[in-house]
């Protein structure tokens, strides 16, 4: 098998949704572990990667061209996954980056990298059932850190909204708690929105 099928036949062992079982998300996978064609998967890396370079690494190593809009495609339907499957994590230098930055990074988790690593070698099944095994501790631990960096606000029907860093949360959170108590204090909220998830709720 070629480096790609080789990245999605791993993407399945690692149980990732079926959404993700495809060529899009094999080749982000290879560039966010610095994996050229003739790169061997021992010598798969850790390191920080932004979407656009992931883009720039796929056209030059596998000849596949990705048009810079897709790059909302690949963090929404593809980074994100990885994500919550453990295999990578976004901004371990910088958590509090907001989430539609164009500074965002990317790094191959420490547990995935060594089964990354063990691939096609006598130590990977082993080591992919450890990992499965650990899996939903690192989420739950990952979870943890990006919670810590939410801001919340509590509406006075009970109902609390946390928001993901960055200015225009920032800003939302500044209206609601500011704004509104002192211009409008009777108005009905209709919706909130946010880079990473949105919400609405009613008054």
């Amino acid at each position: 098998m070629g480096k790609i099928d080789e990245a999605l036949s791993i993407l399945k062992a690692l149980g990732l949704p079926r959404a993700q079982q495809n060529e899009r998300s094999a080749l982000t996978l290879l560039p966010v572990a610095d994996l050229k064609k003739k790169t061997p998967w021992s010598k798969a890396k850790s390191r920080f990667i932004r979407i656009h370079d992931i883009l720039v690494f796929i056209q030059e190593n596998y000849g596949k061209r990705f048009a810079e809009n897709t790059r909302e495609t690949i963090r929404r339907q593809t980074l994100h996954q990885f994500e919550q499957a453990a295999l990578a994590i976004r901004n371990p230098d910088n958590p509090s980056r907001p989430t539609n930055s164009p500074n965002n990074v990317y790094m191959v988790t420490d547990e995935a990298l060594e089964v990354l690593q063990k691939y096609k070698t006598k130590q990977w099944k082993k080591t992919l059932k450890e990992f499965l095994k650990l899996k939903g501790r690192l989420i739950d631990q990952y979870d943890k850190r990006k919670k810590a960096m939410y801001s919340s606000v509590k509406l006075p029907n009970g109902v609390s909204i946390n928001f993901t860093p960055g200015k225009h949360n920032k800003l939302q959170i500044s209206v609601l708690k500011r704004f509104r108590a002192e211009f409008c204090p009777k108005s009905q909220i209709a919706y909130v929105g946010d880079a990473q998830a949105s919400c609405s709720t009613r008054m």
